[in-house]
């Protein structure tokens, strides 16, 4: 068998895309494979994080917090927005070109006839990154499911699940008892584990039991509370406080939630990665994660999020709520086809007077004029233009959008990569 080789980080990519004919193929056999074949075995704490949503935004906190307390982060996550180095970290800055096309290199050599997807590649790439950058800990972002996604090839030294909710349903099953149970596939024998959800399935705490993981659950193990006329936060996790907390960077009342998991994480790994309260001060006031919830500087005000199912849609809700005010909201907005368009519609529609819709550039993408068609049946009164690309969608919201008013990109990671893209960041 011929081996790919290229010394272009793009040329790997493309490469990478045409490799395998599903864009995912659940199971663990061939990536493990070539996981012992080149002999990625990591020396250092591997924290693993799964979740309907939040997850990214939990291992940005983790990664901030970690860093200042001085330790060498590795970070993996998915999906990227611009770069596809933005999916591996060290210490919050995206590795380079160089790291990235080296290890592709040694895992195309190690695989033999062995096919591995775009995402299982990705995920043995950073490890070899991390492996090699000797780093102190791993913060691994779970792509799908948990159970038989490929970061659950290296077991977690402390595991969460951030929510609970319907998503991937044609892989993860279609209610939040089956989903839950894939999801809680990250947990190990006798190692802590972390859930997030408020009304957690049956199912994650039947397998936490099944497998002999301690399970901690917020709200009944570890919480939190706002102090000092909402200005800051308690965390508490048993018997242990935290007190006089910031409030984090990240916008959105969802993201105290978020800060507590990933606390709970670090508290029950106390023992291996000890942090300071004043590095966890520091990591909550500069954690950065771009287009979750992201209000942009200037008039109108631009708010970026990637919700795409509609538990995110509820809690991008709740955030605009909270947001100053805004005469009018103008929506540029693109989903995938496969996703629950008409609920994401139906949570939001009520905040949005002025649709600009738009396909993403891809096939599974929602025909423009399907997804006018599907808003125009669902809110009568709004204003609804199809347009011709995002950035046509993009410039058309800023024409119309008045100083006072809100454009709200939204609806996939990829209309906000290319509303990102036309603004040129």
């Amino acid at each position: 068998m011929a081996v790919f080789d290229a010394g272009r980080l793009p040329d790997w990519l493309a490469y990478l895309e045409g490799l395998h004919p599903k864009s995912i193929d659940m199971g663990l056999a061939r990536v493990s494979h070539v996981r012992d074949v080149m002999g990625l075995k990591p020396g250092f704490p591997v924290l693993t994080v799964a979740g309907t949503n939040g997850k990214g935004s939990v291992c940005a906190f983790l990664t901030s917090i970690l860093t200042a307390a001085g330790y060498k982060v590795g970070t993996h996550t998915s999906p990227h927005l611009l770069r596809y180095n933005e999916r591996v970290m060290l210490d919050g800055q995206e590795a380079g070109d160089d790291l990235l096309v080296e290890s592709f290199r040694a895992i195309e050599t190690a695989r033999g006839d062995t096919s591995l997807t775009y995402f299982e590649f990705g995920v043995l790439s950073a490890m070899k990154v991390f492996i090699d950058a000797s780093v102190d800990v791993a913060i691994l972002e779970v792509g799908l499911g948990g159970r038989l996604d490929a970061v659950n090839i290296f077991d977690a030294d402390v595991a969460s699940i951030v929510s609970i909710d319907l998503d991937h349903q044609a892989y993860l099953g279609d209610n939040r008892e089956d989903i839950g149970r894939e999801k809680a596939g990250v947990f190990r024998q006798g190692r802590p584990a972390i859930c997030g959800d408020t009304n957690p399935p049956q199912s994650v705490i039947d397998e936490a039991v099944r497998i002999g993981a301690p399970l901690a659950l917020i709200g009944t193990e570890f919480g939190w509370q706002k102090e000092a006329e909402g200005q800051q936060w308690m965390f508490w996790h048993g018997d242990a406080r935290k007190h006089a907390l910031p409030m984090p960077a990240l916008r959105g009342p969802y993201q105290l939630g978020n800060a507590a998991v990933a606390l709970a994480m670090l508290q029950s790994i106390r023992a291996q990665l000890p942090v300071a309260l004043a590095d966890i001060k520091r990591g909550l006031l500069e954690v950065n994660w771009p287009a979750r919830c992201q209000v942009l500087p200037g008039r109108p005000q631009v708010v970026l999020d990637v919700a795409h199912n509609p538990h995110a849609a509820r809690a991008l809700k709740s955030a605009l709520d909270q947001m100053g005010y805004a005469e009018s909201t103008h929506a540029v907005f693109g989903m995938m086809a496969d996703k629950d368009i008409d609920e994401v519609i139906r949570i939001l529609g009520e905040r949005i007077a002025h649709w600009h819709v738009a396909a993403p550039d891809l096939p599974r993408a929602e025909p423009a004029d399907a997804l006018a068609a599907r808003i125009r049946a669902s809110q009568p009164r709004a204003q609804v233009d199809a347009c011709e690309s995002v950035a046509a969608a993009w410039q058309a919201a800023t024409r119309t959008a008045g100083e006072n008013d809100r454009i709200l990109a939204f609806g996939s990671f990829y209309t906000v990569a290319e509303v990102m893209a036309a603004r040129g960041q």
